[in-house]
């Protein structure tokens, strides 16, 4: 299922194009030419039938979802340095009921410090921030999750440490620090949840 990206809609996923500051915010960031520079609009929607493994529950969802991605050369060793934005929506729709459940997430994931392991990998400290919000079909808050996360990933280097276009994602090391703000849907199960929103 699609929920808003976090840990990690990052390389891996922005390579194959999911995920660079707006425009205000370039501001910002250092005077070289980017390495790379993507805005991505993607929009997906399909019919699902037996969700949750629910005999007989059959639901619409989709999303709509602007990303941007930014690779920027820093540092002495000009190592490549990520900034990535995901605005966008997710909704599921109950076709029994016509009822929608909907999440609405904005997240910014940066990379704090990157380093060069000497072996052909780098270990990258990134810093998540953001919201995601669940809403009813009506607009009504349910769900509220905003904050900030850090946390490390392993990155093959692919021999190019500057040049992040031939990276690939090896292991999630770990969080750093957990999250800093509300934790709405901590413990929560979502099949349970949208059942009690669209039944």
């Amino acid at each position: 299922m699609h929920l808003g990206l976090s840990p990690g809609f990052r390389r891996g996923l922005v390579i194959g194009a999911v995920v660079a500051l707006t425009t205000p915010l370039f501001a910002g960031v250092a005077a070289a030419r980017p390495l790379e520079r993507e805005r991505i609009h993607d929009t997906f929607s399909e019919e699902l039938e037996d969700f949750c493994d629910v005999a007989g529950l059959n639901v619409s969802w989709g999303y709509d979802d602007y990303v941007n991605v930014l690779f920027n050369a820093r540092g002495s060793d000009g190592l490549a340095y990520f900034t990535g934005t995901i605005h966008g929506k997710t909704w599921w729709t109950n076709l029994a009921t016509g009822k929608t459940m909907i999440q609405v997430y904005n997240y910014v994931d940066k990379d704090q410090k990157v380093s060069d392991n000497g072996d052909g990998t780098l270990t990258i400290l990134i810093t998540n921030a953001g919201s995601s919000k669940v809403l009813d079909a009506n607009g009504r808050l349910l769900f509220n999750d905003p904050g900030q996360t850090r946390f490390e990933l392993l990155i093959d280097n692919g021999g190019t440490p500057t040049d992040p276009s031939d990276d690939e994602f090896l292991e999630f090391l770990g969080v750093v620090k957990g999250s800093t703000g509300r934790n709405d849907l901590e413990g929560h199960d979502f099949c349970e949840d949208f059942l009690a929103i669209t039944s």
